[in-house]
């Protein structure tokens, strides 16, 4: 007789079963783990195969854009409807996305099939998170939630060997090896649908409530825009007339979906009364701007690896494991702790302590930076991130009433990805604001040095005025390292800067955590405190005798 969640009494399950179905929540979440890790040493080969090299980034803005504005629909629908039906959802529209995405025959074809799936990636994690907010208490929930840094991790290391493996491969199974990047989703997506399927059956009592569709209109008009010249700013021009336009329409789409978000009251889509919950607010606030930091640290460090240090795109994915082991290291072990003693506020501040120390570190590397200290370093902001991730996301959940779990959980998904968004957009700004100059000052400075000299003397045919292209670094693995030295310095100066600016953006979330107050975490599982809820709002009131 196979074991289902059913089989238990409301709330009170045993480890066995709601390991099984965490296995199927894991699958759903590696699917959008691995899409992320596995398309960057792939991206290259797969503009060349379908002759869209200049316009790569719409494949990964397009499914940035839907993957973040579905986020909180997910969750509010999950809210009304039940978890199971809107994961199921989620599941079966990014396996559609990636089949599309696999027999895509031009980069406008693939840009709009990832929007697909993207629409489907943005309930795979929030819900996931929501959903062992049901089944197991905030004092357990650490324990359990480990395991889906665990994926992460996986993903981190498996993802670019294996992009890097299929983009390679001529053809594989009778179509073009970096076809497999996508279609690789397919076994894992079906596994998936079929264990939540059998065994997710989650008590949920349907909300009579509305949809907040016009929020979700207005949400995609204020957030559409504002992806778009985050991912294109830099090439349109931050001041240029395409980019005022997006933020005029950004704002005015923006102001509306508050307006509509005010006027739904409960029905809304990010419901505007959980922010005025301290908690709730203070929180998204710490997500946005790790969120910031973070991505902006991420973005930084392969292309140190790979421009300064000369790693190819598999290697420096490799070389960023020290950072997965901190922070698994970090999330496990922390929410072995939370779970043992009920206490968590020193984590999320330990852990932006630490995070701020490490980006101030990675502000002082330069070009002959042994790569030892730079992984020494990676462990150190690993551990920061893992402190943090799950332990925040537990606030939101322990603080958030629980007819609104899946908004409240989604919500924290949702601000971090807009920080990751702002982060990436304004760190590669300031990135290739500044190098053009770090560069010409380094080639200066290089011309009293004799081995630069030399190597000048031997290579007539360069010079900083011809021979440097930022929109294409290979030649530098050609070139004289004495005549590239001055280029990789000015990498490197100019990296120091993007660190040292994340630095002080994380130091503001390191003075806002010390604000959070630590609320003692609930015994009861998301079920049992809706039952209670329901059965409070039941409940015949006491009528005063006179």
């Amino acid at each position: 007789m196979s074991t289902t969640v059913s089989d238990a009494a409301p709330g009170q399950l045993g480890h066995r079963q709601i390991m099984t179905v965490l296995s199927g929540l894991l699958l759903g979440m590696l699917l959008a783990a691995l899409d992320q890790t596995i398309m960057s040493s792939a991206m290259k080969t797969i503009a060349d195969q379908l002759h869209g090299q200049t316009i790569q980034a719409w494949a990964t803005t397009a499914y940035l854009i839907t993957a973040t504005i579905s986020t909180p629909l997910y969750g509010k629908l999950s809210d009304i409807y039940g978890r199971k039906p809107m994961y199921l959802t989620a599941i079966s529209v990014f396996l559609l996305g990636s089949v599309l995405s696999g027999i895509a025959n031009s980069m406008y074809e693939l840009a709009a099939f990832r929007a697909v799936q993207g629409l489907g990636a943005g309930g795979l994690m929030s819900l996931a998170l929501a959903i062992i907010a049901d089944l197991v208490s905030p004092r357990e929930r650490s324990k359990y939630q480990g395991y889906f840094m665990g994926v992460w991790g996986l993903s981190s290391v498996a993802g670019p060997v294996v992009g890097g493996f299929f983009a390679g491969l001529d053809s594989f199974g009778g179509f073009e090896g970096w076809r497999w990047v996508f279609l690789i989703n397919i076994p894992i997506a079906l596994v998936a649908l079929v264990v939540v399927a059998r065994y997710l059956n989650v008590p949920h009592k349907r909300v009579p409530q509305r949809v907040d569709y016009w929020g979700a209109v207005t949400l995609t008009v204020g957030l559409v825009p504002l992806l778009i010249i985050a991912e294109q700013g830099r090439e349109w021009g931050w001041a240029s007339g395409r980019a005022f336009l997006m933020y005029g329409v950004g704002v005015l789409g923006l102001a509306a979906f508050v307006a509509v978000e005010k006027r739904m009251g409960d029905a809304a889509l990010l419901p505007l009364r959980l922010f005025r919950r301290p908690m709730f607010s203070l929180t998204n606030a710490v997500n946005f701007i790790m969120g910031v930091g973070m991505f902006g640290m991420m973005m930084s460090l392969p292309l140190y690896l790979q421009i300064v240090k000369g790693a190819t795109p598999t290697a420096s994915g490799l070389m960023t494991l020290p950072m997965t082991f901190g922070i698994l290291v970090a999330a496990m072990g922390s929410g072995a702790i939370i779970t043992k003693t009920g206490r968590y506020k020193k984590f999320p501040i330990i852990g932006l302590g630490v995070l701020t120390a490490s980006m101030f570190a990675f502000a002082t590397i330069g070009v002959d930076t042994p790569l030892w200290l730079i992984m020494l370093i990676m462990v150190g902001a690993g551990a920061g991130l893992g402190l943090n991730m799950q332990t925040l996301v537990l606030v939101v959940q322990n603080d958030a009433p629980p007819k609104d779990m899946g908004v409240a959980t989604s919500s924290a998904t949702f601000f971090r990805s807009i920080g990751g968004t702002v982060g990436t957009a304004v760190f590669l700004s300031i990135l290739f604001s500044v190098v053009g100059d770090r560069i010409t000052d380094a080639f200066a400075s290089a011309r009293t040095d004799p081995a630069f000299l030399a190597a000048a003397a031997q290579n007539p045919g360069f010079s900083p005025a011809t021979g440097v292209d930022l929109n294409n670094t290979e030649f530098l693995t050609t070139l004289d390292p004495a005549l590239a030295r001055p280029i990789l310095t000015g990498f490197a100066s100019s990296l120091d800067t993007v660190f040292l600016v994340g630095g002080f953006t994380v130091l503001v979330a390191f003075a806002l955590i010390w604000f959070l107050k630590e609320v003692p975490l609930s015994m009861k599982s998301g079920i049992e405190r809706a039952a209670d809820a329901e059965a409070d709002a039941a409940a015949p009131v006491p009528v005063a005798m006179h």
